[in-house]
């Protein structure tokens, strides 16, 4: 009984902790000269995923400490979700914050250097894609957010979970570009790959042991 008691909490929880992530993530887009948007998915997303991941991670995660670390995580995977869905932007004022709790938290892993290796594995494999990619097509196939969303992704996961997160991203990714040809009738323009990726991390920071 205590064990839903506290999942119902965390759920309530995860709710106003997604209203503030949107509440910041307005007043970062501000300061990054955007205009926020406020359609019903922009504004209510945030803390309805919150809610939702913070509920499905407090009936499969324990110990408590490590339920807490790891909902941290989850509001800067929510953030990366909804403001690179809605502007097309992984911001550096997110990022560079959680890479160094990420590294913090990495060091108490086994082994300890095996996120930090991870993440610079993860991070230079996406900015050897992007400049390829940018080689080849002449156009940008990687932004430099995805970049460091990468190696965000390997701090926090380590090995070998970085890369099967990483799968479930390009996996998911496949999936939303299919759905985006289909509604838009066209094989033009681009998907944002940030929050597919940041979804695979969720799936995966929920199965590490």
């Amino acid at each position: 009984m205590t064990h839903y008691l506290i999942a119902a909490a965390w759920v309530v929880l995860g709710a106003a902790l997604g209203v503030f992530v949107r509440w910041g993530s307005v007043r970062l887009a501000v300061l990054e000269e955007l205009e926020p948007g406020h359609k019903p998915w922009q504004v209510y997303g945030p803390p309805v995923l919150s809610s939702v991941v913070f509920g499905i991670f407090a009936l499969g995660v324990s110990p408590f400490p490590v339920l807490v670390v790891r909902s941290v995580f989850v509001l800067v995977l929510v953030q990366v979700i909804f403001f690179d869905f809605e502007h097309r932007l992984i911001l550096d004022r997110v990022m560079f914050p959680a890479m160094g709790l990420a590294a913090i938290v990495s060091l108490f892993h086994s082994p300890w250097w095996g996120g930090l290796a991870m993440g610079l594995a993860a991070g230079l494999l996406f900015l050897v894609i992007a400049l390829v990619g940018a080689a080849i097509f002449r156009t940008e196939a990687l932004g430099f957010g995805d970049v460091k969303l990468a190696l965000f992704l390997g701090l926090l996961l380590g090995w070998p979970y970085v890369f099967q997160g990483l799968l479930y991203g390009v996996f998911f990714a496949a999936v939303g570009a299919v759905v985006f040809i289909v509604w838009n009738r066209t094989l033009k323009g681009t998907i944002a790959y940030g929050p597919y990726l940041a979804a695979g991390a969720l799936v995966m920071l929920f199965s590490l042991p």
